[in-house]
């Protein structure tokens, strides 16, 4: 019964925000009022399908802008960080989402950033512009491995997040996530029974200033980072929390 009605939630919630998003957005110039509708929507499907958050390491992040790096086990993983993440964001999805009717129209029009992986040209078009924006005071998310991980363990790395770290200039935030995998693995709509997701917030990694040559130590320590943290079972002092 749960699980129907977490499905039936997040297909009646995603249409009607979805439109509420739109229609917002007309008058929301930064989208942080339409991330806020997002945000609401990952707490209401959370809320139904009994996941807990709780989010560690919040102390490291206080001098946004910042390219936040994620391991990426299941789609349960966004809702957890809409929920949670104090601060203002934008994804980098692929191209794909932004023609789903309603859904993909309202991410569009939040300034959510399109990569086409089939076209290089548009690909590094897309880069520059997130460059530019992230200069500008942007947050965004990445999930590097480029894909879900089935088993949890982490794929290997793709470049691109990372050159975009250089051409912007502002440090990588590691961010390890644990329990989404068990919780809703890859292929399930819903999550499959209740629990605890952990997301915990690792030291921010300089890019500023940094040569090209750099990008294989960066990818490495952050890489470090993710595989310590989306493995760490102690609670922290400044962890923050969203119960459901």
């Amino acid at each position: 019964m749960r699980k129907l009605c977490a499905f039936l939630n997040l297909v009646v919630t995603t249409l009607f925000l979805s439109i509420v998003a739109l229609i917002v957005s007309v008058c929301d110039r930064d989208g942080n009022a339409v991330h806020s509708i997002a945000r609401l929507w990952a707490r209401i499907h959370l809320r139904i399908s009994g996941i807990h958050v709780v989010m560690e390491g919040v102390k490291r992040i206080h001098h946004p802008p910042y390219i936040f790096m994620c391991n990426h086990q299941s789609a349960l993983d966004i809702f957890s960080l809409l929920s949670c993440l104090p601060l203002p964001f934008k994804w980098i999805a692929k191209r794909e989402l932004f023609f789903i009717p309603f859904f993909g129209w309202a991410i569009k029009r939040a300034g959510y950033i399109s990569l086409d992986r089939k076209n290089p040209r548009e690909a590094i078009k897309a880069m520059d512009e997130a460059a530019r924006r992230i200069r500008e005071g942007l947050n965004i998310i990445i999930f590097p491995e480029g894909t879900r991980s089935k088993d949890g363990r982490l794929l290997p790395f793709k470049k691109g997040g990372f050159s975009l770290a250089l051409r912007s200039g502002v440090p990588i935030v590691p961010v390890g996530i644990q329990g989404t995998n068990r919780l809703q693995p890859k292929g399930s709509f819903v999550p499959k029974e209740k629990g605890i997701v952990y997301i915990r917030i690792g030291t921010p990694i300089d890019s500023g200033g940094k040569s090209r040559s750099a990008i294989g130590a960066i990818m490495e320590e952050t890489r470090r980072q993710i595989e310590f943290l989306k493995g760490t079972s102690n609670r922290s002092e400044n962890a923050l929390e969203y119960t459901p």
